[in-house]
């Protein structure tokens, strides 16, 4: 049995502010140790509960986020950007199940820590094959490429009732109520840590019984559809080959997931504020 744990920020214990989740901020450091507490609960619990292999994708930022030297030393860690799956790294037909720790909800949702969709600077809606996605949307079609099933997630209570309305019955641990996009009543870190270890044992043991959640697969072609900001960001992503523009939105077309996923990245990327 084999566990990817893809992980993010702005969902992880305590955090409220984006200085939290920011290299270069002062409070930076104390929120990398609670990731990777969270990180190593979920580890701890999929071990526990009897998987054989647990890798970690830092997906936060620059993906070097995670403090290795504290990391469960049962765990490999996938860091560092760009890499070739990103926020997905180290996904492949060998994984058996997938958790999402720290996730956030889609840009614009109500009632959701730090809420956006990939990039809080340049995008602001994105489409899945015209399903309004969020970026949990999008790895989890990447792993349902693979045939690996989102099995458990955690995050504000936003996030969690966001990824099992679009990706099913997953197992959730909601770290935080989340009252405002800066504001939140938090678990301590004692309760997320036993919370996060317990909600991950329950999403194995289902996954060893096949009573999870199927993969979530998206039908080929693929339509990605990006609305950003500004229209000078639009004029930059329409440098991409094959892209379609309608004032502040980008199309384009894949065969499969793993192209799509690798052609968002790109438009995302060219149309980053300069």
């Amino acid at each position: 049995m084999k566990i990817l744990i893809a992980a993010d920020m702005e969902g992880i214990t305590g955090v409220t502010t984006w200085d939290q989740v920011t290299p270069g901020h002062a409070e930076y450091s104390r929120f990398r140790k609670l990731m990777t507490d969270d990180i190593n609960a979920a580890v701890r619990g999929a071990f526990d509960a009897g998987a054989d292999e647990v890798l970690v994708a830092d997906g936060h930022w620059n993906g070097s986020n995670i403090l290795v030297e504290e990391l469960d030393p049962r765990a490999k860690l996938n860091s560092g950007s760009p890499s070739p799956l990103s926020m997905m790294q180290g996904i492949d037909s060998s994984v058996d199940g997938v958790f999402f720790i720290g996730y956030h909800a889609r840009h614009g949702s109500q009632n959701a820590v730090l809420d956006h969709t990939w990039s809080s600077t340049c995008v602001s809606n994105v489409w899945l094959n015209d399903m309004l996605a969020g970026e949990y949307t999008l790895n989890a079609a990447v792993a349902g490429y693979f045939g690996a099933p989102v099995v458990m997630a955690s995050g504000d209570q936003t996030a969690c009732a966001q990824m099992v309305a679009q990706l099913g019955a997953l197992e959730i641990a909601v770290t935080k109520q989340a009252t405002g996009r800066y504001s939140a009543k938090c678990l301590a870190p004692e309760e997320t840590s036993k919370l996060i270890g317990d909600t991950a044992i329950r999403a194995v043991e289902k996954l060893l019984k096949k009573n999870s959640p199927k993969p979530f697969v998206v039908k080929s072609p693929v339509k990605i559809t990006v609305e950003v900001f500004t229209s000078d960001m639009a004029d930059r992503a329409m440098n991409m080959p094959g892209a379609v523009r309608d004032g502040l939105k980008l199309s384009f077309f894949a065969d499969d997931m793993l192209q799509a996923y690798a052609g968002f990245r790109s438009l995302v990327t060219l149309s980053y504020p300069r």
